[in-house]
């Protein structure tokens, strides 16, 4: 079974964005799923992140303005895009990254489980192992730019919540309530932002 291959020590797991997809429902019909996700508040993210992400999968939209400036892009480029199944945040950033680099047959979208060998130490936020966080190079391997954890004003709304008396399950729906009214307007300009830059 796949997640037999999920153990960190093992292997680095490097997958397209569809393989990254199926790993939800891995996950969610093993009987015996790997840690972390034995652990039912892990179970539970992975079920609602699909769901979420197949929303996005279906109904999320790239801008002209976005769709434009890739199409400029005419050297091959990979972009390495950092995330694990449970996050929140990367079930409503993913869906439109990888949109996005669909638009030009130029860009390899690789998808690594910063949980298993990724290369997030190389990209730490604040320290922290924050994801998901998107690194975009260019055929030389260079770093053109780095993206991430989330949205800027995301990220305002996240730290506004952070010394309030609020408990975790309102700061996290306070941020899920942001994620569905920008519909992933934010992400696509600040990725026009850098790709302008």
């Amino acid at each position: 079974m796949f997640l037999t291959m999920m153990r960190p020590e093992e292997t680095n797991l490097i997958m397209t964005y569809d393989k990254y997809n199926s790993l939800f429902d891995q996950i969610l019909g093993s009987d015996q799923p790997l840690a972390p996700y034995d652990q039912t508040d892990y179970f539970k993210y992975v079920g609602l992140n699909k769901k979420r992400q197949e929303r996005w999968d279906k109904n999320g939209l790239i801008s002209d303005a976005l769709k434009t400036a890739m199409s400029e892009i005419n050297s091959p480029q990979k972009w390495v895009l950092i995330t694990e199944p449970w996050c929140g945040d990367a079930a409503h950033s993913v869906p439109f990254i990888s949109k996005i680099a669909e638009t030009n047959p130029n860009i390899e979208l690789e998808i690594q489980l910063r949980d298993s060998g990724s290369e997030i130490d190389n990209y730490l936020t604040n320290g922290g192992k924050s994801i998901p966080i998107l690194v975009v190079r260019n055929e030389n391997s260079e770093d053109l730019f780095v993206w991430g954890p989330r949205p800027n004003d995301a990220q305002n709304v996240h730290l506004a919540n952070l010394d309030t008396d609020k408990s975790m399950e309102e700061k996290k729906v306070e941020l899920q309530k942001w994620y569905n009214q920008d519909k992933g307007q934010e992400l696509q300009k600040e990725i026009l932002a850098l790709l302008k830059n």
